[in-house]
């Protein structure tokens, strides 16, 4: 198994990708193609210890910058670290990408080079909030700003199994986000979805609320990709915030130092549970392979997170257990469309 890296994708890249990428490989002794331009990939490999067996450079001659347009490596850029990653996922020379580059370019790299899933009309970006049982995975988280109520449920689908197989939760339980539990509350959307959500066959809950996020009452949230992002940026914010505040206060006495150094342990734990470079990027689900997006301020230990993410994902087969599901339930549909069909003929 190989992962395909994006060299030159994030705000420290390379020197931050090829760091992460030479931890995973010598760490975790996972293979890795570096996608890059080649004698500044060679030069940053140096720096890190020189020869890594386990890492092959694959050379690109473009880079898509952050603020350029999300269809750049399809038009203008076709020789770009982000599209060949993209083809040697196709190719079968890796099975997996991440990128910790352009959002927008990995989207459409992983939607029209790698392929979506048959039945999957739009993929989602998973992640995961912590909570008091371990984790709430939420999507979609940015790809999708406008959603229909089928997309949602497509979700709901690829949470469900994302939950079980990475979490190691057995029968998760789904919720819809939404501004209160009560099937009447929400937009349009939400209440054209929950029905939608009680076909899929899953443990769904109902509306959930954003205060259900953190709690752990349930194990999947649902919802389209503008508020999945906005509850994202906020969470991250918060835990920017709450750091900021804490250094600040245990920084007043003589006090509050030495009960930091005391309580110190407790601090860095807990630092470890809320920091999204501890998770690393968030899969692309509901394309052929995985696909990994970053944040784009990825630092070394997110990066090689992000690679340990990836192989998890392959190891548990995840998007062809997604692709039959799917399958199975347009089956199911299908089924039910020619039963209605068949007694809807008028007898002689």
């Amino acid at each position: 198994m190989r992962i395909a890296v994006d060299a030159m994708g994030g705000d420290f890249a390379p020197n931050a990708v090829v760091a992460g990428a030479y931890q995973a490989a010598s760490e975790d002794g996972i293979p890795i193609l570096l996608v890059g331009d080649r004698p500044t990939l060679e030069r940053q490999l140096t720096k890190q210890g020189g020869h890594q067996p386990k890492i092959e450079v694959v050379h690109s001659e473009e880079v898509v910058g952050m603020e350029e347009p999300p269809i750049t490596p399809l038009r203008k850029k076709k020789r770009s670290s982000i599209r060949i990653c993209g083809e040697l996922v196709k190719k079968g020379r890796a099975q997996a990408m991440v990128s910790a580059g352009n959002t927008g370019a990995s989207l459409i790299v992983a939607k029209t080079v790698i392929g979506s899933i048959k039945g999957v009309d739009r993929p989602a970006l998973a992640t995961v909030f912590p909570s008091p049982r371990g984790g709430t995975v939420v999507l979609d988280v940015g790809a999708n700003i406008d959603s229909k109520p089928e997309h949602l449920r497509q979700f709901a689908v690829m949470g469900h199994f994302y939950a079980q197989e990475i979490l190691g939760t057995p029968s998760p339980r789904v919720g819809l986000m939404s501004i209160g539990e009560e099937q009447s509350k929400g937009s349009d959307l939400t209440k054209a979805v929950f029905h939608e959500m009680e076909a899929t066959g899953f443990n769904f809950v109902g509306n959930v609320e954003g205060r259900d996020v953190f709690r752990g009452s349930v194990d999947v949230i649902v919802c389209d990709g503008f508020v999945g992002n906005v509850l994202l940026k906020s969470a991250e914010s918060l835990v920017g915030l709450m750091s900021g505040m804490m250094k600040d206060e245990l920084s007043k006495s003589w006090r509050s130092r030495l009960g930091y150094s005391l309580a110190r342990p407790a601090f860095e734990s807990f630092r470890r549970r809320v920091d999204y470079r501890e998770y690393g990027a968030a899969p692309l689900l509901g394309v052929k392979a995985g696909c990994f997006i970053g944040h784009g301020r990825s630092n070394p230990r997110a990066i090689q997170n992000s690679i340990r993410r990836s192989v998890e994902f392959c190891e548990a087969d995840l998007h062809n257990k997604i692709r039959e599901r799917v399958a199975e339930l347009h089956s199911q549909e299908d089924r039910l469309l020619k039963t209605r069909l068949v007694e809807e003929i008028p007898t002689a």
